[in-house]
Parts: C-alpha cells; sequence; structure tokens
C-alpha cells in the first residue's frame, strides 16, 4: 500500500493538510476535538489528576514571590491563584511590601470583569504616565498578543467613560500628556505589516476617532513594526520613532510631537539605548567610523548632544571575549547597568556618564554562580532613583528576590521563594559536549548524584533569537521529574545568545541545522558519560524550539526515547504566510527564495518525514489563541505522521495564547500531559503511577 507522504521536499507545495490551517474551520476543530479526546483518554487518567492538582497547588501558593514595579510611590503587582485564576492588579508600599504578609489595595479584579463582560480576559499590559492617575490597560483574549486597549482611572479604581478606548488588535501606547496617546497598532485599514504589527505611531488626542488620529511616522509594510517610545528624561519630551526593520535591525529617528526631526546615522544592527543626553549601542557587528574600528557585541558611549552635532568618538564600555558577552543593558537614573555572561556566570557592572567621562564599577553582594536577573524597581526612568530589583536562584535553590537601593551598601532580601521539591541527594554538574563540527557545546546537568546508566531524562533547549537559556529554579520538573529520581539537562544550542552575536549567527538562517546538531551531541555525550541510554531520554521544547523537536524526529530519531513539542513552529514551507511568521525570515530565511529555500527545506522536518522509518512517539501540543506561532504548525505535522503510520498524538486546548494556558491550573495540566506521555514511552513508572 502506498503511504501519501504529501508535503515532500520534491512537491513542497503540495500539502493535503492546508484545511488544518483554518483555525476555527469546522472539520480542523473536528479533528482537533477528536485528537484531543484520544491524548487525553489515553494520559489524563488519575495519575493526571494527582500531578495536575499538585503541580497548581504549587503555583498558587500564598507565598509565591509577589513581583513587582514602582509607579509613583507605589508597588503595582498582577497576582494569580486559585481564587483569582485570572488575576488581580494590586497595589501597595514599598515600606508595606518589606512585611511578610503585606496589605494590597485592590485595582481590577480580572476574573470579575470577565465574568460581569462574558469575555475571556487577562490582564497583559500596564501603560501609565508619570505623575498621572490615568493607565491604558492592554486585555487580552484567552492570551493571544492582540490586545483590546481601554483608560483606566487609578484613583476610581474604574474604566473612564468615553475615555480611550480601541477594539483588539496587535500594538500599544505610550502617553505623551494627559489628553494624547502615541499609538502603535495595527488597528485599522492599512495600519499593519505583513508580519501583523504596527505600521505606524500616530498621535490619538481625547475626543478623537482613531481614524482621524494623525500618522506622525510610517514603516513599510515589509518591515516588522513601527513602535515608538517618549523619552521623560528631557525637557522637551524627546520622541523616539523606530522601524523594526526585522528582528535584529532598525532604523532610528529622533523628534517631538510633530513626527522625527532626524534619523540617527548609525547602522541598523544595533542594539540601542537612549535616556536624557546619553546614548549607548551595541551593534552586532565590527563597525568603522571617523577611523576607528569597533567590534561586534562591544557596548559603546557617547553624549546624545555630541552625536548629533557630528561626534563620533565612542567611549568602550564593554569588550567582548568569545565567551564573554553582554546579555542587556539598561539604565536606572543616571548609570547604565550592563548585564553579562562570563562563561555562562553573571556579571554586573555599573557605568555613570558625566562631563569628564564615563566611571565604571562592578555592581557587588551577588553570588558568583547560579541564576542572577537585575531590572529596574522603577517602571519609569523620570522617577527612578537608581534602585534595582534582583533576583537570585539555581536548579535547587529557589529565588529570593533582593532589593539593592541607591547609596546603600549590600542587597536587601524583599521575599524568598518557598522550596517546591525535595532537593536531597541531588546535585548541579555542567558539562560540555562536541558537536559534529567541532564546537564545544555547554549543557547543565541536574539530578542524583553518580551515573546509573538508566536514568530518567528531560531534555530541553532553544537555540534561536539570540535568546540565552539559564539554570532556573523550575518548580514543576522539581516537583515531578528531579523528586521522583529523574534527571533533567539543559543545553545551551547555538542560536543562542549566550556567548554572544557570533554564537547566535552560527545557528541561525542556514545555520540553524548546527543548533540541531547540537542538541543530538548533547544526548550523544549522555550516553557517552554513563548517564542513561537513548530510549530513557524524553526531550522538550517549544516555539523555535518546536522545529528543534522535530527534527530530533527525522534526523536523530535513534537518539531519543521520545518528544514533547510544544506551541511549534515546523513548517518552514508556509511559515511567512502564518501569523506573525514573516516577522522571523531574519532569524530562518524566506521560502519564496529560491537560494534560501534551499536551506530552510533541510530543516522543514514536515517536509522530511520519510516512510518506514523508526521514530520516537511524539506528543505535539499547541493552543488554539496562539497568534504569534500559528497552531497549524501542529495540527498539520500531528496528521501527516499519522496518516503515515507513526504513533504521534496531539493536544490543543482553546486558550493560552503562545504559552501553556491561561491561568495556573491550565498551564500545570499542559504541562503535566507532556509529563505523563514522557515518562509512559521512556517506560519509567516513577513511582506514581
Amino acid at each position: 500500500m502506498t503511504v501519501d507522504d504529501r508535503p515532500t521536499l520534491s512537491a513542497p507545495d503540495d500539502d493535503p493538510w492546508l484545511w488544518l490551517e483554518e483555525i476555527e474551520g469546522k472539520q480542523a476543530l473536528d479533528f482537533v476535538a477528536r485528537q484531543n479526546g484520544l491524548t487525553l483518554d489515553a494520559f489524563g487518567g488519575a495519575a493526571f489528576a494527582r500531578d495536575r492538582d499538585i503541580l497548581a497547588a504549587i503555583y498558587d501558593r500564598p507565598d509565591n514571590i509577589p513581583y513587582v514595579s514602582r509607579r509613583g510611590d507605589d508597588l503595582h503587582n498582577l497576582w494569580k491563584d486559585a481564587t483569582n485564576p485570572r488575576g488581580l492588579w494590586r497595589r501597595t508600599t514599598l515600606a508595606e511590601f518589606r512585611k511578610a504578609d503585606p496589605a494590597w489595595e485592590i485595582m481590577l479584579d480580572v476574573d470579575r470583569l470577565a465574568a460581569k463582560e462574558g469575555e475571556d480576559w487577562l490582564l497583559s499590559g500596564i501603560a501609565t504616565m508619570p505623575g498621572s492617575s490615568r493607565a491604558i490597560l492592554s486585555l487580552s483574549r484567552g492570551g493571544s498578543d492582540a490586545v483590546t486597549l481601554r483608560e483606566f482611572d487609578l484613583d476610581t479604581k474604574s474604566f473612564v467613560a468615553d475615555g480611550f478606548a480601541l477594539p483588539e488588535a496587535k500594538g500599544g501606547v505610550d502617553w505623551l500628556d494627559a489628553d494624547a496617546l502615541l499609538l502603535a497598532s495595527a488597528h485599522g485599514e492599512g495600519m499593519a505589516t505583513t508580519s501583523g504589527y504596527a505600521r505606524t505611531v500616530r498621535l490619538w488626542r481625547r475626543g478623537q476617532p482613531v481614524e482621524q488620529a494623525t500618522v506622525l511616522f510610517e514603516a513599510s509594510a515589509s518591515d516588522m513594526a513601527a513602535y515608538c517610545h517618549v523619552d521623560r528624561m528631557t525637557s522637551n519630551r524627546t520622541i523616539w520613532f523606530g522601524r523594526m526593520l526585522d528582528f535584529f535591525n532598525f532604523s532610528v529617528s529622533i523628534g517631538d510631537q510633530t513626527g522625527p526631526l532626524s534619523k540617527m546615522d548609525l547602522p541598523t544592527n544595533i542594539e540601542l539605548q537612549a535616556q536624557g543626553d546619553w546614548l549607548t549601542i551595541k551593534p552586532r557587528a565590527d563597525w568603522s567610523v571617523d577611523g576607528r574600528t569597533y567590534k561586534a557585541d562591544a557596548v559603546l558611549g557617547i553624549s546624545l548632544s555630541v552625536f548629533l552635532a557630528g561626534g563620533r568618538e565612542f567611549t568602550v564600555l564593554f569588550e567582548p571575549a568569545p565567551r564573554r558577552a553582554v546579555q542587556g543593558f539598561f539604565w536606572a537614573a543616571d548609570r547604565l547597568v550592563l548585564s553579562i555572561l562570563d562563561e555562562l556566570r553573571p556579571r554586573f557592572e555599573i557605568c555613570t556618564p558625566s562631563a569628564t567621562g564615563w566611571s565604571r564599577e562592578t555592581l557587588g553582594g551577588l553570588p558568583q554562580i547560579g541564576v542572577i536577573d537585575i531590572w529596574p524597581l522603577d517602571r519609569h526612568p523620570s522617577e527612578s532613583n537608581g534602585d534595582l530589583l534582583a533576583n537570585v536562584q539555581d536548579p535547587l535553590t529557589p529565588p529570593s528576590l533582593l532589593l539593592m537601593e541607591r547609596g546603600v551598601a549590600g542587597p536587601a532580601v524583599l521575599k524568598q521563594a518557598p522550596k517546591t521539591f525535595t532537593a536531597d541527594g541531588l546535585v548541579v554538574t555542567q558539562h560540555e559536549a562536541i558537536s559534529i563540527d567541532g564546537e564545544r557545546i555547554p549543557y547543565v546537568q541536574t539530578g542524583p548524584a553518580g551515573e546509573t546508566g538508566d536514568a530518567p531524562v528531560y531534555m530541553s533547549a532553544y537555540g534561536g533569537f539570540a535568546h540565552s537559556v539559564k539554570p532556573y529554579y523550575n518548580a514543576s520538573l522539581g516537583k515531578l521529574w528531579l523528586e521522583r529520581g529523574g534527571t533533567t539537562v539543559q543545553a545551551n544550542l547555538r542560536g543562542g545568545g549566550e556567548f554572544g552575536t557570533r554564537w547566535h549567527d552560527a545557528g541561525r538562517l542556514a545555520g540553524k541545522k548546527l543548533s540541531h546538531d547540537d542538541f543530538a551531541a548533547v544526548a550523544a555525550d549522555l550516553v557517552r558519560r554513563g548517564v542513561t541510554r537513548a530510549k530513557r531520554i524524553a526531550a522538550q521544547g517549544g516555539s523555535n524550539g518546536g522545529i528543534l523537536i522535530t527534527n530530533m524526529l527525522v534526523r536523530y530519531p535513534e537518539r531519543f526515547g521520545a518528544l514533547f513539542c510544544t506551541i511549534p513552529l515546523i513548517d518552514m514551507r508556509r511559515y511567512t504566510r502564518l501569523l506573525a511568521g514573516a516577522s522571523w525570515i531574519a532569524e530562518y530565511g524566506d521560502p519564496d527564495k529560491p537560494e534560501e529555500w534551499d536551506w530552510l527545506k533541510t530543516y522543514s522536518a514536515y517536509h522530511n518525514v520519510k516512510a518506514g522509518q523508526t521514530y520516537p512517539p511524539i506528543l505535539i501540543a499547541t493552543t488554539r489563541r496562539d497568534d504569534r506561532v500559528h497552531p497549524g504548525h501542529a495540527r498539520k505535522m500531528t496528521a501527516k505522521l499519522q496518516a503515515m503510520g507513526y504513533e504521534a498524538w496531539f493536544y490543543e486546548p482553546e486558550a493560552g495564547g503562545h504559552g501553556y494556558g491561561k491561568d495556573n491550573r491550565e498551564r500545570a495540566g499542559f504541562e503535566v500531559l507532556g509529563f505523563r506521555f514522557l515518562k509512559d514511552k521512556i517506560g519509567w513508572r516513577d513511582g506514581e503511577a
């Protein structure tokens, strides 16, 4: 009997499963309902329900850290638990927050709002203005990226009658003044790029129909997006306008409420942070200007007024090294904070500009290992006094939230997350695998000490968009995998940003295959070291990691026992035509260009499934409200695999957006379904079946 293996590499556009791209199509939804039923019947029994409830209870714990940002004198937080699954927006003072059980003032009960209006609301964003009691709230249906904008009064704790309001679209706002917004939204005729994001920046005045808002700035429809930012650190409220040409290239202009006045004479492949009269940039490639060449990934500083007057004598604030790279930089009051990974160890430096030059210091009082994230306490730079928040953790140590106050020696612990699993006898070790071309690929292993040769291993990675993967404390894996005797492995693949642009570039475009080779090399290294055997390795990846996991299926099936592929990107022939897909061309390439399809087809797993292979079982899961990565990727891959006789399972809840659920219970259920599937398929009963 002939197996229908369409689409194929020789006929990539002959796709019999296109009907599954109709997100709300009746035939497609019948497919989803049938597949969900099969998957839940197989893996959604008593053990699933018990583990889901265990994990949801962890996510709902009252002693979890309530992360905050300061707006004016108040600390704001969005809190979710079993009683408030959609969330409570609330505020308190810093003095109150320091207490073990602070008192909170409720600003908005999102569950009550959703029930009252009959909508699947989640609160996804809050745009406030210093000195004002007004905010623009971004309300998302089911976790989607597209949002409805509505004006809210913080004093009355209610929506403003006849205030600013905008129907659902991707985008947001920045306040210009109490009666005017700068709107960067895809709402309206011709206002969206081909990626589905805002194409213009509009000046929208109170009482004015949005259709009459003045267009101040336009991007090309082929750009990724247009954006803007009001710098309140300048007396004339400088406005920065930008065209996001693609994920890694920007064209930036400076102006005022009349629009852009001067285009910045900078390369497009940069990261930029400006505040007041100071400009800092990080070029992605070597840059020669004014007789001097600056290295890729160096951080450079200069006075903005000097730059606008033609000066190009930058101060080098950071010099990169092969395994030392800046992960991000931001302003806090008059200080620039650099976040650095040095051989994957966290380091932080402070650079302070003045009329006589820049001073530098190391941010002290922090651990030298583990994971440390730092950000400004204040939401608005114009309100910042330089106070910072730090989150410190490692795979076996739950997070501590620290306050680093300007002028106070050493950080103070504000909150400590609870220990959610027993870590007795567990160790964290770092290793390196050698990839197919000889590159060293780091990975972190957590689990029992010693090698048994049969450890149940949960492997994960990402390897894309210069995103650095860090070994965080993971309550779900800790409780349901590590505590029960398993081992976890997290790999730092090329395509990530751990070692800077050269590491990212090595794993994007045609190099994306190398990122997948890296992951397979780590799996082989676990077997070589005697940790486990291939059939006991369960691997998970999501979003960009969906390409990774499906390539393990078709390229390295012998190295894995089971695969869990979540909210995935898979079909590289049609990805640019589906939702936000066109925005990722800079990461993968353009399938409509034959020379780029030549490399894309090598890792489009959808086109590389072959008959008669020994593929490991796979569960592919997505969400219907994911308006970033189209659920059609997951649906079509499942349908093709099943039609060819392979063991492929599928799960698609209605809500969740580009995530695992709209609340803690849904998120727990999504994760636990994957755990139950993986454990079953690698033959691990974990004493809890």
